[in-house]
């Protein structure tokens, strides 16, 4: 048996005595994923009636977000098409208005467990819902968990500066069962 094999069989029989990393699937349900324990593990989230189909994808601005100078900002977007609303929705077999929109958090170490905790909210459909907007029309809107929709003019339109928002999404999110 050559050097190499034999560490090969060493640490595979490190892996079979249990002492190696966790299985992937493991790995990945702790990280918020799909893996085969996430029933028993996520069997308190709630179900929203977020549209099916949409999109939540993020990415790093170099710039700082009013209150929040020492870092970097996270850009969240969401993407929805048109569609027809289902069962779950108040007209069932009716169009709404797909859109997109923009939320931002700081890139902290706290801004991230946000971002993890809203991917989570998106995934059970939490985030946003159909609803008639003030003309009449049905269209995807965000739900009860606040998103951070502007990246300046403060807390009453819904962008920074707002030390108490970080707090209060993370509560609003523990309510629907994202901890």
């Amino acid at each position: 048996m050559g050097t190499s094999q034999s560490k090969d069989k060493m640490q595979c029989n490190r892996y079979l005595n249990g002492k190696g990393p966790p299985p992937l699937t493991e790995s990945v349900v702790h990280a918020g994923g799909q893996g085969p324990n996430k029933s028993k593990k996520n069997s308190v989230i709630k179900q929203g009636n977020q549209p099916d189909g949409g999109e939540m994808n993020w990415n790093i601005e170099r710039r700082s977000l009013p209150g929040h100078a020492d870092c970097d900002t996270i850009e969240i977007v969401f993407r929805f098409d048109d569609g027809i609303q289902s069962d779950k929705h108040p007209h069932p077999g009716h169009r709404y208005k797909g859109t997109a929109f923009l939320a931002f958090l700081p890139q902290n170490t706290t801004g991230t467990k946000i971002l993890r905790l809203l991917q989570q909210a998106f995934d059970h459909k939490l985030l946003f819902t159909v609803a008639a907007n003030s003309s009449g029309e049905y269209c995807v809107m965000p739900a009860d968990i606040p998103l951070k929709t502007l990246d300046s003019g403060g807390p009453g339109s819904l962008g920074y500066p707002d030390p108490t928002y970080l707090k209060t999404v993370r509560k609003s999110l523990k309510v629907k069962g994202i901890k």
